[in-house]
């Protein structure tokens, strides 16, 4: 009879072990396991969010919508999104005033090929509720000019084109850890292309939320989590261009076990969402 009970006892630990199964868990910078709700009230009470996801991962896209749905609900909200190019923002805001349908701004503005599952959703919301949604990256013909001929090359842009970047020049600083680790790609060889075409994203993305910050609101922005990781990136040129802002990092990583935060993964960000590495991809 004893062995049969302490059976069933296994059986009962194994079930509510199964039931507890998460996607998901967020942890703070030094590892230690928080809420979403301490997230979401760390959210209300900064101007920005940067929320660095994996642009195919299906968590980190609900939790984007369902954190900027839950901080909206409190207070006003502005959106942007590295996914969406400067000079697109013409096309972007037609259709949020109900000018263009989807289809009219898939064929006028070049949206990435997840955009439908992945970012639809937030414009979507954005629209709904007469919100601001910014298209901060630098139109990418133009970060392939820096990463072929250098930042100088900007220089020659037109007027209208240098509207849709960060303003020129740049301050570019080599010695950041994300820019170096870009250098050392390709044992060595990669040189400094690679991080300058980075850093001119970065600048433009920060140039253009801290343009669209509005008093008593947060700008949520949705970028690679590369963008923002260590506070470097994103982080480092919004505090280049308005010393005083207040900003709270989101990192997304996946890990096999996310009942514990990897030690590499510790002071990516404020706070660190975690996501089983078996989560569907959304492509």
């Amino acid at each position: 009879m004893r062995t049969k009970f302490l059976s069933l006892l296994f059986l009962f630990a194994i079930s509510l072990h199964a039931q507890d199964k998460k996607s998901y868990q967020l942890f703070d910078k030094n590892g230690k396991k928080v809420s979403y709700d301490k997230l979401l009230k760390a959210s209300l009470k900064t101007q920005v969010v940067l929320f660095g996801e994996y642009h195919n991962n299906s968590v980190s896209h609900w939790l984007q919508l369902e954190l900027t749905k839950d901080v909206a609900a409190k207070t006003p909200v502005v959106l942007g999104a590295e996914m969406i190019e400067a000079d697109n923002q013409t096309q972007l805001n037609q259709y949020l005033k109900g000018e263009i349908d989807q289809k009219k701004l898939d064929s006028t503005a070049r949206l990435w090929k997840n955009h439908p599952t992945d970012y639809k959703p937030l414009v979507d919301f954005a629209k709904e509720n007469k919100f601001d949604f910014i298209a901060t990256n630098i139109p990418r013909r133009y970060a392939s000019m820096v990463f072929k001929k250098g930042l100088e090359e900007l220089q020659t842009l037109k007027d209208e084109e240098k509207s849709w970047i960060a303003p020129l020049p740049i301050e570019f600083d080599i010695n950041l850890p994300g820019y170096q680790g870009m250098m050392n790609m390709q044992g060595g060889h990669a040189g400094d292309k690679m991080p300058k075409a980075q850093a001119i994203k970065d600048a433009t993305m920060a140039y253009l939320i801290n343009k669209n910050v509005k008093p008593n609101s947060v700008f949520i922005h949705y970028n690679g989590t590369y963008h923002s990781d260590n506070f470097e990136g994103i982080n480092w040129y919004l505090k280049k261009y308005n010393p005083t802002i207040e900003i709270i990092t989101i990192s997304c990583v996946e890990q096999k076990d996310v009942s514990k935060l990897e030690k590499e993964n510790y002071n990516k960000a404020n706070y660190i969402l975690v996501i089983d590495e078996d989560v569907t991809k959304t492509y």
